[in-house]
């Protein structure tokens, strides 16, 4: 294996607590970036993109954040903060992602603060044209930022894992179109201000085809650790089977001289496998989203985007279906929220196949849950829910934003458990 100054490793792991155990055993090769003082500020940055959870391949798998919150807890660090600022469109109608992923939930469960980037204070960072954006200040100012990207095709981006993954440290709505005024090369800007000094990639659950949040779920019980987020990515082009030419703001670092030969070398002598046994499927948008999105013509749908008038209009509810409908918007932004009553397990229809306790954060048995009504080591997250392929658990309360989870994604979810990937190679 390549030594040194490059440190990259994948790791298998199919349920909360294999994830755990690779956790202990893979983050002592990264002790330099640890501080060496329990009290200093260390801010974990998962992907909160969309109110769509881990199962669908959109966000950050609460089974990656719990073990390392908990990993982070048993090493005595106390002063960690979750932090995310989630999409324009959400945050536009105040809806609280965090709170729908449960990723509040589980910094509580250990102590911890939960923040949005949104609402946090800002300070300025140099962006492409003479431009400013400002990013979250608790980001800038960590002695530690964890990054925490999923691993997903993204139609504008080609693909979205570490680099992408830090546009949710910009402070609110108008930094965030900032960004989107010359795409790849303001996300690289992001980094070299924000420079992480670790970043795991959430490849539990990936997604491919039309992301960043359309997209197909995919199972491959991958982890992805390293220091260097133009490295890493880089991998995740060869893992995912992925041009990294066509990953925008990778070709953007190749042209700064961030991407460098010698990290493809570095990959060139080790053996990635491609996780899914085939390349991904490529993100490909429809004929309107396509003809608009191009690097070419977006900047004038981007004027158009940001007037007033079109941004009252695009937060009108027959609107934002039209969005969602033609392909220009990938999120339906409902207001309704979710109450969750308990679950009843259906002893009939279960087989006691454990896809619940493999995909629960928590490391709980759900049906003793179910069965106790003792949810107060529960998430609430409803990954055991969703992903028994047996409809065994049933709901009580109301679905509220969940049934959009559910038109789209109910069958594939609950399909993953019975797709156990089948790569080799841990590095």
């Amino acid at each position: 294996m390549p030594t040194p100054p490059y440190l990259l490793r994948l790791r298998r792991a199919g349920d909360a607590a294999a994830v755990r155990r690779v956790l202990d055993d893979v983050l002592p090769d990264f002790a330099h970036v640890f501080p060496a003082d329990k009290a200093a500020p260390i801010l974990v940055k998962p992907n909160g993109n969309a109110n769509m959870n881990a199962l669908t391949g959109n966000t950050t798998d609460l089974r990656l954040l719990v073990a390392l919150l908990g990993h982070l807890h048993d090493a005595g660090y106390t002063n960690v903060t979750v932090g995310e600022g989630t999409n324009s469109g959400f945050y536009r109608n105040k809806i609280g992602v965090m709170e729908r992923l449960r990723l509040n939930a589980a910094a509580a469960r250990f102590g911890y603060a939960a923040i949005d980037l949104n609402q946090a204070e800002g300070l300025p960072v140099p962006f492409e044209n003479g431009v400013t954006a400002q990013v979250a200040r608790p980001a800038l100012e960590a002695a530690l930022v964890i990054n925490l990207p999923k691993l997903k095709t993204h139609f504008e981006a080609g693909m979205s894992v570490c680099l992408k993954n830090l546009m949710g440290c910009l402070v609110g709505q108008e930094n965030k179109k900032k960004t989107h005024q010359s795409l790849a090369a303001n996300i690289v800007n992001v980094n070299l201000a924000l420079r992480p000094a670790l970043h795991i990639v959430d490849a539990l659950v990936a997604m491919e085809g039309l992301g960043p949040t359309r997209g197909t779920p995919l199972r491959l019980d991958a982890l992805v650790f390293g220091e260097n987020p133009y490295l890493i990515d880089l991998a995740c082009a060869r893992l995912a089977g992925f041009p990294a030419d066509k990953v925008r703001p990778l070709a953007e670092a190749r042209r700064r001289g961030l991407a460098t030969p010698d990290m493809d070398a570095f990959l060139d002598a080790l053996t990635l496998p491609l996780l899914a046994g085939r390349p991904l499927a490529p993100p490909v948008a429809g004929p309107l989203a396509t003809f608009i999105h191009h690097p070419k013509r977006q900047k004038y749908f981007l004027a158009i985007r940001n007037t007033p008038f079109f941004t009252w209009l695009a937060g009108t509810d027959w609107f934002g279906a039209l969005l969602f409908k033609t392909g220009l918007r990938q999120d339906v932004f409902c207001r309704d929220e979710l109450r969750l009553d308990g679950l009843t397990l259906d002893a009939a229809a279960c087989d006691d196949c454990g896809a619940c306790r493999r995909f629960c954060p928590a490391g709980l048995d759900p049906k003793a849950v179910a069965a106790s009504g003792d949810r107060s080591e529960c998430l609430s997250c409803l990954y055991c829910l969703l992903v028994c392929p047996r409809r065994a658990l049933t709901f009580h309360g109301e679905p509220g934003y969940l049934a959009e989870q559910l038109r789209q994604y109910d069958a594939l979810v609950r399909a993953l458990d019975g797709k156990k990937p089948q790569w080799k190679g841990e590095v």
